[in-house]
């Protein structure tokens, strides 16, 4: 008794397998199968049938004939996607090496990630086409699935697309101080969903990149210079060209830090009149890293110079006068008369009128 298995295997009566003489069971196994000219799946698919049946004589041929081969392609596969991996991973720092160094360190990292991701999907691909996996439905699948997947993450991708327009147009970059998203830091990296902030307190701070896109970006280290300013008030009977020579005195301190140019320079400003003191403001430009060391050494400097010549600093003050008044000339309030309740109306009501007989 012998079967025939035709091709394409879906042609086939009782799912690929044709009877030539008897059937077994009302299903159409035969008593032997030749599995050497079909598919893994075909062959799976027959042999599972047979040892269901309590037939083991096909196992042996099916192990050496399908299996073993099949084992050992998939084997293959595998190290053939894990050399692809190491490969892109190599070729990956090969690439971005230079691009952060002469360029610019995110737009290096992106571009190493990207090359990385597309070489290993690639070499999958490969390596599932080759092994008989059918790709156009996976395709499909993976399109309803990334369909599903997009409306349920919906803020996920918006981090994407904002991590992905901050690599291309680049408002910072790694090294940067930055306050945006409600946080200020050091920019220490920049990914395809979040950047991460070190502040100066040394916290990691991980911010949503849609979180940075929408509000206001202020890059503090972008330039190479800032201006620093301190304000200060003096007493009003201060003498304003006194004042003045103080103040520059103070300026003039920090003459070797000073950026020199068009528009830089030190200034002394009189800036308003205020409640308690005459205000001013002294201005210096310096070097981006040196601004809170200069900006703490002007100020001591400028509240030196102005003892030094005894300009005092006036603080807010409140000065309060009591009038005395006699207290026949204070108005005198009225009593307040409460309003009688009704249960006591009621009650004063029964006793002052007669009971009746």
């Amino acid at each position: 008794m012998s079967i025939e298995l035709d091709a394409p295997f879906s042609d086939a009566p009782f799912g690929g397998v044709r009877a030539s003489s008897g059937t077994r069971k009302d299903m159409g196994v035969p008593n032997q199968v030749d599995v050497n000219e079909h598919g893994i799946a075909d062959a799976t698919e027959v042999a599972i049938v047979q040892i269901s049946e309590g037939d083991f004589s096909g196992l042996m041929e099916y192990a050496t004939s399908h299996l073993g081969p099949a084992v050992m392609f998939a084997g293959f596969g595998l190290a053939v996607v894990f050399g692809g991996y190491l490969f892109a991973h190599y070729l990956s720092k090969v690439i971005s090496r230079p691009i952060c160094r002469r360029v610019d360190e995110t737009l290096g990292k992106f571009v190493g990630k990207l090359v990385f991701y597309c070489i290993l999907i690639g070499v999958t691909a490969a390596v599932l086409s080759k092994l008989g996996a059918p790709l156009g439905g996976l395709a499909a699948v993976l399109a309803a699935t990334g369909f599903a997947v997009g409306l349920a993450f919906q803020g996920t991708l918006s981090n994407f697309a904002a991590g992905v327009l901050m690599l291309v147009f680049r408002p910072f970059k790694v090294g940067d101080l930055i306050t945006a998203g409600g946080v200020t830091g050091k920019v220490n990296e920049i990914d395809l969903f979040t950047t991460t902030l070190d502040s100066a307190d040394n916290r990691r701070i991980i911010v949503p990149n849609s979180a940075i896109s929408a509000g206001t970006i202020e890059n503090v280290s972008f330039h190479s210079h800032r201006r620093i300013e301190v304000v200060v008030g003096v007493d009003y009977n201060a003498d304003l060209e006194q004042t003045r020579s103080a103040l520059e005195a103070a300026a003039a301190a920090l003459k070797p830090r000073t950026i020199e140019g068009e528009g830089r320079g030190a200034t002394v400003v009189l800036s308003g009149l205020g409640d308690n003191a005459v205000e001013w403001k002294v201005r210096l430009w310096v070097a981006t890293g040196d601004y809170w060391s200069a900006l703490e050494c002007l100020t001591g400097e400028v509240k030196q110079q102005l003892d030094s010549a005894g300009i005092a600093i006036p603080f807010p003050q409140l000065d309060v006068h009591f009038n005395q008044i006699d207290a026949g000339e204070m108005p005198r309030k009225r009593p307040r008369v409460r309003p009688m309740r009704r249960e006591s109306e009621e009650a004063f009501a029964s006793h002052m009128l007669p009971n009746s007989p």
